[in-house]
């Protein structure tokens, strides 16, 4: 496995993202997900990213359980926290006050059966709370050695900006793949200018681009159902732009999931691409991205394939689109 710097931390070219091994998109077998994650290791990634808020706290314990024999100095832990979830998963608000910070990171660290979290996060902008009072509690928890890195998630620019003001900020992570190119109008230049460094998650847009989906696919519990690019009235013409991506992977003899995720992994030696796996067989698709070393002339072929700005509805419901500091 190759190695990116992003920020201060040297990771392994492709992360992998754990919240699918916890319910997200329905059922998920607990000891694939372990082995997922075990396999992972042993092909050489090293940075595995999870959020204190998937499955309620589910994720964290999974992670630590399959990590339980593995030397810490092996793997890297980006943890993102804040989000509050109610008894039926709803959505319930934002939390980033200082004293919320440093009560999260121990339930974490708890969870986690861990002494440090490599890379601390909040997973979105509090409103109600000065970014300046969440990342300087982030940086007296670096101070006492709980956490060692700090890290943004979906915020726009003047945030990105104050944050890096208070304390070094490792890296943001944001949506980011062939339909989803919002942060290369400007968050990417301003993470560039001061050296931050970025994680991208939904680099198969939650599969959608994956060259496995279809029209039946998914089932309960899944929440791609209330995704606007998964309705009906959209998914027909999102499908169409994933079929002429598969005409080009063909011709490149990659699959249009290795063909997404190396796309996004050549924007820069600073962009890591999160893969989402929770089965070995679709670890084992992406890690052959990793490799992967498309021509110029290749990446554009893939992008006149899937125009941004033809894929049909939004990343997010309104409500969640409303509260993303980096869409504004």
């Amino acid at each position: 496995m190759m190695t990116k710097t992003i920020g201060a931390l040297t990771t392994s070219a492709l992360g992998l993202g754990c919240m699918a091994m916890s319910g997200a998109y329905g059922v998920s077998d607990r000891d694939e997900a372990a082995a997922t994650v075990h396999a992972a290791l042993d092909a050489g990634i090293t940075l595995l990213d999870t959020a204190d808020f998937y499955g309620m706290g589910h994720n964290e314990l999974l992670i630590a359980e399959a990590l339980r024999s593995v030397p810490r100095d092996q793997y890297q832990l980006s943890v993102k926290f804040g989000a509050q979830l109610g008894p039926d998963t709803s959505w319930a608000g934002f939390d980033a006050r200082p004293c919320a910070v440093k009560a999260a990171v121990a339930y974490s660290l708890q969870r986690l059966g861990t002494d440090h979290i490599d890379i601390y996060r909040p997973a979105r902008l509090d409103p109600a709370v000065p970014i300046e009072d969440t990342i300087g509690a982030i940086g007296e928890l670096v101070d006492a050695g709980y956490v060692r890195r700090i890290g943004l998630s979906e915020v726009g620019s003047e945030t990105i900006r104050r944050a890096a003001a208070v304390r070094p900020i490792n890296d943001l992570q944001i949506e980011y793949s062939l339909v989803s190119r919002g942060v290369e109008d400007n968050i990417l230049n301003t993470c560039r200018e001061l050296g931050i460094g970025v994680t991208a998650y939904g680099v198969l847009a939650r599969g959608l681009i994956s060259g496995h989906w279809t029209k039946s696919s998914g089932g309960q519990g899944d929440f791609r159902k209330a995704s606007p690019r998964f309705a009906e009235d959209n998914l027909d013409r999102n499908l169409a732009l994933v079929e002429a991506l598969r005409s080009v992977a063909q011709e490149l003899d990659v699959t249009v999931a290795q063909a997404a995720i190396a796309w996004v992994g050549s924007r820069g030696a600073d962009i890591v691409p999160l893969v989402g796996a929770r089965t070995r067989t679709r670890l084992a698709e992406a890690l052959g991205a990793a490799t992967l070393e498309l021509t110029v002339d290749q990446l554009d072929r893939i992008e006149v394939a899937v125009p941004a700005a033809q894929v049909a509805g939004d990343r997010y419901p309104a409500a969640q689109m409303a509260v993303l500091d980096s869409e504004r």
